[in-house]
Parts: structure tokens; sequence; C-alpha cells
């Protein structure tokens, strides 16, 4: 049986502001979040933690996000709830507080979990907000999107140099106040959102999603989810070395200092939280699997080389491989929905969620590795990864809508 492709005659004009706010609020989560990877330096030298007790902190993280992102989109696509955004920014606010406050390494784990079921309930809810306010520019909305996500996530290494390590833990504490702002700014969010529902239930017209893809078996949408499932794993697992593990690389190597190294790292997500941005727009022109392809063939020979560079040319690689690994971040969302229109939701939630999932692992297995055989192994077995997206070429090749 094949699946039906959804398109809509009419499409709506995008609605900016909520595009926009939303985005911001997805930079206030995900801000949030990273407070986690930038304590790892702190952590690992005031109490102590091995490499795999930090990676198991982020395994939990992740994992409690990445396994109930697609239950909570699921749920959405079902039975939505506008008012979950700031419920969810709720939980973060827990969490960080019990982070700030922890006095061992066990509270600090179940503060972690609070921080989890935040974003697992954030980012399927938050993603729909952004579909409904696309109109025409769905690329767009979904850069704007995950840029706001990114964005946070490359302030952990200032929110290290400059929060963290003169503050110490307690440091934390300072972030409650954007938690509080979220959950106001997510509330006003969701009264728009549960207008629109309003407004699709008396007019019985639900918006749905355009895609530009052939039509396809359920066999050959199950080895393409696939086949996209290893691109996400790849890029996860990558990106979450440089997040969290690369600065003791730059420590060992260069002999630099916690606050220059978390400058290296921060040049690094900052130019893939530009990446993000272009890469929504670049493939409503060239097409998704374009631009994921793109996103893998430039950084490949670049990590190859990036452990036995120079101190000087590293910034320069670093910029490139940032720049491109990160361009196809919200493109694989937007690929996954369109090879599952009817589920919005739980495709956004899939995907995001197998990249927290995946980071999750990543970081138990990158910690376990640096404690067993080193700093600079690791790095050269990780430099190879990205040579596994390669399976990218047997996606289905998607086709410009005409509207």
């Amino acid at each position: 049986m094949a699946t039906t492709l959804v398109r809509t005659k009419n499409l709506t004009t995008p609605i900016y502001p909520v595009m926009v706010a939303i985005g911001i609020c997805h930079l206030f989560n995900d801000t949030l979040q990273a407070v986690i990877p930038a304590m790892f330096p702190v952590l690992e030298k005031e109490i102590g933690l091995t490499f795999t007790q930090l990676g198991l902190i982020t395994f939990v993280l992740n994992m409690v996000s990445s396994v109930l992102q697609p239950v909570v989109g699921f749920f959405s696509d079902r039975n939505p709830k506008p008012y979950a955004l700031p419920l969810g920014m709720s939980c973060t606010f827990i969490g960080l507080a019990g982070i700030a406050i922890a006095p061992n390494y066990w509270i600090i784990l179940l503060s972690v979990i609070f921080l989890g079921l935040g974003s697992a309930i954030f980012h399927p809810e938050g993603s729909k907000v952004s579909f409904m306010a696309a109109g025409s520019k769905r690329g767009l909305s979904q850069s704007i999107y995950q840029v706001g996500g990114n964005s946070g996530q490359a302030l952990a290494p200032l929110i290290s140099a400059f929060v963290l390590v003169p503050f110490g833990q307690i440091g934390a504490a300072w972030f409650l106040i954007v938690a509080a702002i979220g959950i106001v700014l997510l509330s006003r969010i969701s009264s728009w959102y549960k207008n629109q529902l309003e407004e699709e239930r008396l007019t019985n017209k639900k918006k749905t999603l355009i895609s530009n893809l052939p039509n396809l078996t359920k066999r050959q949408v199950g080895i393409a989810l696939g086949l996209l499932m290893a691109v996400i794993f790849v890029r996860s697992f990558y990106v979450t070395n440089m997040t969290n593990f690369y600065i003791f690389y730059l420590m060992d190597k260069y002999q630099l200092t916690i606050q220059n190294g978390q400058m290296l790292i921060f040049i690094f997500l900052g130019i893939g939280a530009v990446g993000t941005f272009f890469g929504g727009p670049m493939a409503d022109r060239i097409g998704r699997k374009s631009v994921i392809l793109l996103s893998f063939l430039v950084p490949m020979p670049l990590a190859l080389l990036l452990p036995y560079l120079p101190l000087w040319i590293v910034v320069v690689f670093l910029v490139v491989i940032g720049f491109f690994i990160m361009l196809s971040f919200s493109v694989t969302v937007i690929y996954a929905q369109e090879l599952v229109p009817s589920k919005v939701g739980t495709m956004a939630g899939l995907t995001v969620g197998l990249a927290f999932g995946m980071g999750a692992i990543g970081s138990v297995v990158i910690g376990m590795m640096m404690d067993s055989m080193g700093i600079f192994n690791t790095m050269i077995f990780i430099s190879v990864l990205p040579l596994l997206a390669i399976v990218a070429f047997w996606l289905p090749t998607d086709h410009k809508i005409t509207t």
C-alpha cells in the first residue's frame, strides 16, 4: 500500500512573530539543557568525577528526553495539549534548581531527569507550533525553530567559562531567571496554539503537511527512515563528542585553559547554529536530500585531519565542520515529517529524540573510551565517524514543490 502525498492547495501566510517566539523559547530550553555539559569541567575538577560518570549524567539527561519525545509527539498528534509547553519548562525549572544545590552525584542524576522530562515535552509541541505558524515557509520556519535550540547549545562553553567556572555549581541558579521568562512566554504561545486548534475545529480544516517526496510503499518509507536514523546517529555522536569531551583534548594536546578551550567549542557550536539556520531555506531551494548529503561530504575529510593539526588552523577547521555538519539538522526533521506527513509531532519527536538518545549513548561510550584508551586515541576514532553518513546517498530523492 502506497503512502499518499499530503498537499494543501492554498498555503497560509507565515506567522513570523510566532515562528520567532517559539524559536526564542527553543533557545531558552536548550540553553538550560546546555548548563549540564557546561558543568563538566567544574564537576570533574571539584567533585573528582570520572569521564564515565560525566558520560552517565548526559546519558540520563538525553535518554529521558529521547525515549519520551516520540511518545509525547504521538499523543500530541492524537490529542494536542497546548499548555504542555509551559508545563515542560516548569519541569526544567525544577531540575535546574536541583542542579544548583545538589550535594552529591545522585541528586544531580535525579535533577537531570526533570530537565530531560522538560525537554521531552517541549520539543514535539514546539515543532508543531513551528509547523502551524510556517505557512508556505516550512524550511525557514523549521530553521528558525532549530537554530534557537542549537544557539542555546552553543552557549554551553560560554556558560562554563563565564558563569560556572567563576561561581561554581551554585552559578546554575542564575539560569532560573531564564526558565521563568520561558514559562511566561510559552504561556502566551500556548494561548495562540489553543486558538488555532479551536479555529481548525470550527472550520473543520486541519493544517496538513506538504510532502515533496514521491509516492513510497510502507517498506520504502521504513528503509528511508532507517537510513535517516543512521545519518542522525553519525551527526549526534560526533557533535556530542565536540560538545562534551573535545575540551579535554584541547586542554591535553594544546595546554589550553578551560576558558580558552571553551571559546573554541563555542566557535564550533555557534557556527553550527548559523549552518542550521541556512539549511532549511537551502533545502527549500535545492532539495532536502541534497542538503543532507552536502552536510557530510564537506566535513568528512576535515574531521579526519582535525586531530593532527596545529592549533592555529584548528579554528578554521572547526568553523567549516561546524557549519556544514549542522546544515542538515532542521532538514532531517522536515524530511522525516514528509516521509510520514500525517504524523508531524511523532516524526519531530522521533528525529530530535533520536538525536538526544544517540548523544546519550555517545556520551557514555566516549567517556568509557577516554578512561580506557586515552583522550588522543578516542579523538582519532571519532574522526572516522562522519564517513558512515555515506548511507545518505540511498535516501529517496525529493523534488521541489510548485505552489
